[in-house]
């Protein structure tokens, strides 16, 4: 297995020479425009994909299935559902599947529970965007776990820390966690994604895994960014398992 960062929440997951597409905001820089209170202008996403629009065209045509877990528009935005091929394999949560549908796919994958794809488990998991008003209006998210005989990933999603989050790694027992960083805050409210205190957190629950931090830098209501957090896991001295990933970075999954 490997992985690579495109941008925020935006992956490649490989399993078995099969890449799967996670969550992909794939337009130009600026063009969501200002994200709702935010108590700024800026124009989100506040930077481009690390590679040319000829190297975009490239890898979606070597895309074997897209895993959408919401869709809020730094997840599945316009120009992903414009360059995306309408035939394509698209893995969501069952509570999304007509909406995506209706925007012309016609090989959608509901998930209720769980699937096996082309040899690979695929379950979903629940997550918490929020807490209070904030959260409610956030909506229901979710995250998967991607299987291949013993081997498994788990992509958190937008959540926080919470006792859901816990109860799913106890249950898949992840070799490696993917989990979305920067502290993302309204001009309301508590933070809607982890925190530095909640990716630590996440790190002593699960000692054995590998931690890939993302969501970073990208959009404007995140409050911490990489070095920020570099510097709190460091003083935790859990740098050697729980990685801030750079947009573009490629990384080999080991087990």
């Amino acid at each position: 297995m490997k992985l690579q960062l495109w941008r925020n929440a935006t992956l490649v997951l490989t399993i078995d020479n099969l890449n799967i597409l996670i969550d992909p905001m794939l337009g130009g820089k600026g063009a969501l425009g200002a994200f709702p209170m935010t108590d700024n202008g800026l124009l989100n996403p506040l930077i481009d994909l690390p590679f040319s629009d000829q190297e975009l065209a490239k890898k979606l045509s070597n895309i074997d299935a897209v895993a959408v877990s919401h869709l809020h528009p730094d997840h599945w935005d316009t120009k992903a559902i414009e360059l995306l091929d309408k035939n394509i394999p698209v893995i969501c949560p069952e509570s999304i599947a007509s909406q995506i549908t209706q925007q012309g796919f016609t090989n959608t994958i509901a998930i209720h529970d769980h699937i096996m794809w082309k040899g690979i488990s695929i379950s979903l998991t629940n997550g918490l965007h929020g807490t209070g008003e904030i959260g409610e209006k956030m909506g229901t998210v979710n995250g998967f776990v991607f299987k291949k005989a013993e081997n498994s990933v788990y992509v958190i999603g937008d959540s926080i820390w919470y006792d859901r989050i816990a109860y799913e790694i106890d249950e898949h027992q992840p070799q490696h966690i993917i989990a979305a960083g920067g502290a993302a805050t309204f001009s309301v409210g508590d933070p809607i994604i982890m925190t530095s205190e909640d990716l630590i957190k996440l790190c002593q629950h699960a000692p054995e895994a590998t931690v890939w931090v993302t969501h970073l830098e990208a959009v404007s209501h995140c409050k911490e960014n990489r070095n920020f957090i570099k510097e709190k896991i460091d003083e935790q001295h859990l740098e050697k398992r729980c990685i801030v990933l750079e947009d573009g970075e490629e990384v080999p999954l080991l087990f």
